[in-house]
């Protein structure tokens, strides 16, 4: 790609982007939501013609790319449509990645779900083994099996591919580049996804510094010109031009992007025990979902489900909220629930509609969608202000939902999700297209969070993360409760022993729940044990710096309100500091069994 420039009737998207992309190469593309990855690689794909600047691929060589939205007009089943530019002898390609992806060749296109269609788009582009793959969020729709055998997949091919994805153990997994969108500039690293977070903020902390050189100069070129003017009444007119031309550069300087703000509130406390399921069974037919599953869920744990798509995740949370009744057993709600749902459908969004029709449109209260006015927890703010703290922009307000990427709208579901407080959040897929920083936010307001999380989700690092509690639904109406996340899951769960063991299984109630042992640390707790020492350093050189402004013994008589601050914020760091060094203490024992 040569001279590379593409505007939308605004800000360029990109402007003279020079990009090449090598044979065998293995690249993510990352960037905020928003900033134009899709974009990009739909012109790597010859889909949306640059408006200038030329693209040049060898001969010989071909070029793939997965639709979001596949058209499959004209064609009668999901298998006609992957195997549409094969030849005969190669239809075993597309049997094989449906097996692998999971999707059915012979369902027909008019009733297949918009997950299915991804996958038979997927399916076509893994059979058709272009020299280079353009793959956008490959692994949404996707369960952790399928996810599992597209990265051997990948990882097995001699073709290159570029990668837009929100899992970064996907990502950590197969890139050896990096491109890297940020304010109509592509960056190319040749290390990983690995690397990506420290080069970025590296670039950060470089930009700051300049910024911070340039300000600085342009102050003291303005106190000259003040300065020299009055005393010497004459201008030095190259110097003046020189301090126009630096407030230029600083003006021409696009702002970074900073973070959603985003908040979550925690509504009144629920009771102590949030759910309660005890030996409940339920089957569809033939297909058993659950057989006698039973747990218990207290205020404040994060509890995630996993298993393969179909096994019955969202069946057994309808249950656990009291939406889908049981064939056997119970289930007791505990008292107070203010309960919130993220739909990875998207379903609560009308497309059609505008941003601001969605944030302020009640159908079930009968509120249109034209006041100009959000409750947020509680507290009206402006549409557009609210809007902009979730990194939207006025003109968007007014654009239609559908004009947004995926990680747009998903970040606009999280704003109508966090305008009510709650203290319970059910949470299906909150991941899929949500770029590296605000899954970093997501994460943190979640671990903050003062209420109960059920999640859903085959975002393996995000479920270390977060998960206190992982229940896996392993098929044939087993789920079995382990403590922790994705990791800690793998380390409990029992090895799977051959056909004998699984009609066994099938006929037994279920397995018992596998307990942690004593002395293993769940994966949040190492590293939360790797992160204490730094802690207690930084806290007590804090409370030393205290020390030595207290110890003046005219602070009190000269600043009393600071004398008072100082004293509030050494108390403050020293229990902090005490409970700090008891975390640490009681997880060392642990540790050490």
């Amino acid at each position: 790609m040569s001279g590379i420039s593409l505007t939308f009737g605004g800000d360029p998207v990109f402007s003279d982007l020079d990009l090449v992309v090598q044979p065998g190469d293995r690249v993510a593309l990352v960037g905020r939501n928003g900033s134009g990855k899709s974009t990009l690689m739909k012109v790597m794909a010859g889909l949306v013609e640059a408006d200038a600047g030329s693209i040049v691929i060898p001969p010989g060589n071909s070029v793939g790319y997965m639709e979001q939205d596949p058209k499959m007009e004209g064609f009668a089943t999901l298998g006609d449509f992957a195997a549409s530019e094969l030849e005969p002898g190669e239809l075993y390609k597309v049997e094989r990645a449906g097996e692998g992806l999971k999707f059915d060749p012979a369902r027909p296109v008019e009733t297949a779900s918009g997950g299915e269609r991804r996958r038979a788009a997927l399916a076509k582009l893994m059979a058709e083994a272009p020299e280079l793959m353009l793959l956008d969020e490959p692994t949404n729709h996707l369960d952790i099996e399928a996810i599992s055998w597209l990265e051997s997949e990948l990882a097995a091919t001699r073709a290159a591919f570029v990668l837009i994805s929100h899992d970064r153990a996907f990502l950590r997994a197969l890139t050896r580049a990096t491109l890297w969108v940020d304010r109509g500039q592509v960056r190319r690293q040749d290390k990983g996804f690995e690397h990506f977070e420290a080069w970025r903020d590296k670039v950060w902390e470089d930009e700051d510094m300049q910024r911070h050189k340039l300000n600085r100069l342009i102050k003291s070129e303005s106190r000259w010109a003040v300065e020299g003017i009055s005393a010497r009444r004459k201008r030095n007119m190259g110097r003046v031009r020189a301090l126009q031309d630096l407030k230029s550069e600083r003006a021409s300087q696009i702002k970074r992007q900073g973070a959603a703000a985003m908040e979550l509130e925690a509504g009144p406390k629920s009771g102590r025990k949030v759910i309660e399921a005890e030996g409940i069974a339920k089957s569809f037919g033939d297909k058993q979902i659950l057989n006698h599953f039973s747990l218990t869920v207290q205020r404040g744990e994060r509890v995630a489900f996993v298993g393969p798509n179909g096994v019955g995740k969202t069946t057994l949370l309808k249950m656990l909220l009291g939406q889908e009744t049981p064939d056997e057993g119970t289930v007791k709600l505990g008292t107070n629930l203010e309960i919130a749902v993220f739909d990875q459908t998207r379903d609560q969004l009308d497309g059609d509609s505008s941003l601001w029709e969605n944030l302020t449109a009640d159908p079930l209260m009968g509120v249109s969608g034209k006041a100009d006015q959000v409750m947020v927890r509680g507290q009206p703010k402006h549409v557009v202000g609210y809007l902009k703290e979730f990194l939207f922009d006025e003109r968007q307000a007014r654009a239609p939902v559908r004009s947004l990427s995926g990680g747009e709208k998903a970040r606009l579901l999280l704003a109508k999700l966090m305008a009510r407080s709650s203290n319970m959040l059910v949470l299906d897929e909150p991941t899929n297209d949500l770029d590296v920083e605000t899954l970093d936010l997501l994460q943190e307001l979640l671990d903050a969070y003062d209420g109960t999380v059920l999640l859903v989700s085959h975002d393996r690092d995000f479920l270390d993360r977060v998960a206190t509690t992982t229940v896996a639904m392993e098929g044939q109406g087993q789920a079995t409760a382990y403590a922790g996340g994705w990791s800690d899951y793998l380390a409990q769960r029992a090895p799977v022993e051959g056909p004998e063991k699984v009609e066994k299984t099938k006929a037994s109630k279920p397995k018992p729940k596998v307990e942690t042992p004593k002395e293993a640390l769940s994966f949040k707790e190492k590293h939360r044990l790797e992160a204490l020492p730094d802690e207690i350093d930084r806290l007590e050189k804090e409370i030393a710096k205290l020390e030595e402004l207290m110890a003046d013994p005219e602070l009190f008589t000269r600043e009393p309100v600071k004398f008072k601050k100082a004293t509030e914020a050494l108390v403050e760091r020293q229990e902090k500091l005490a409970a700090s060094e008891e975390e640490w203490l009681l997880l060392e024992e642990k540790a050490a069994g």
